[in-house]
């Protein structure tokens, strides 16, 4: 393979397993929860917040806006769903639905008369992680460590309204690297292919999951195709091929 691909890829194969070192473990929360699209509507909101600052210029010059200006509002989208999660319980997916669209429908209003507003919207959306570089990987790494090890330490973290602050951290983070789209991908489709495990559930959900990222860039970069797209479709095939496997073996014993 050649040298300069290589700097290209092997970046953006670190970005996919950061993405996937918590997303892992916030799928199976999502699952048992039952509030698929939150990821969804987070990272829409935090993509609300980098739209915004775009627009601002003087939100813009703000030194770290690209970082904080998304978190903040992730928080803030994660601090409502947590309420709603306690007042409003049966229409909590719903709402979360309508946090999505109406978060989807502010963006375009504000890149509306933006000519540069279509390519800031795809890239949001479908991310470039072929063009993550190693300074990029620094915060999130150390972001990403700090809450594995909040996690396996204070599990309890997980169960409470406490997960939605840390699940928008997240997200504003992964959707920086990686974009919307593939955020969702990762959070669900492992998580997705293992639902009906209970022992080594995270050990075969890194599994799929890394194994789309390897095949997905291979694959984009041999068709010279977008790699966030490619790699969407690989971790749908992979855990669509886990659970087959999975039916094979129990149908045989």
């Amino acid at each position: 393979m050649d040298s300069a691909l290589l700097l290209i890829l092997l970046p953006a194969l670190a970005a996919g397993l950061l993405v996937l070192a918590t997303h892992v473990v916030l799928g199976r929360q999502v699952l048992k929860r039952g509030i698929i699209f939150i990821d969804l509507a987070i990272a829409q909101v935090a993509a609300l917040g980098t739209v915004m600052m775009h627009h601002s210029h003087v939100l813009s010059e703000i030194p770290l806006a690209t970082w904080w200006m998304p978190a903040l509002f992730a928080l803030a989208g994660a601090g409502l769903i947590a309420w709603l999660a306690q007042h409003c319980r049966d229409e909590l997916e719903a709402i979360i639905g309508c946090i999505y669209v109406v978060s989807a429908a502010a963006a375009m209003l504000l890149l509306a008369n933006d000519p540069h507003g279509g390519e800031l919207l795809k890239q949001v959306l479908s991310g470039q992680i072929l063009w993550v570089n190693w300074s990029q990987l620094v915060v999130p790494a150390l972001v990403s460590v700090l809450l594995l090890l909040l996690w396996a330490y204070r599990p309890s973290v997980l169960y409470g309204s406490y997960f939605y602050y840390t699940f928008a951290i997240v997200i504003t983070l992964s959707v920086e690297l990686v974009g919307v789209y593939l955020v969702f991908s990762s959070l669900i489709l492992p998580a997705l292919a293992v639902n009906r495990l209970s022992h080594y559930w995270w050990l075969n959900a890194y599994a799929v999951g890394v194994s789309a990222y390897v095949v997905g860039l291979g694959l984009s970069t041999v068709f010279d195709v977008p790699a966030g797209a490619t790699i969407v479709l690989c971790l749908a095939l992979f855990a669509v091929i886990f659970r087959l496997w999975r039916h094979w073996l129990m149908a045989k014993n």
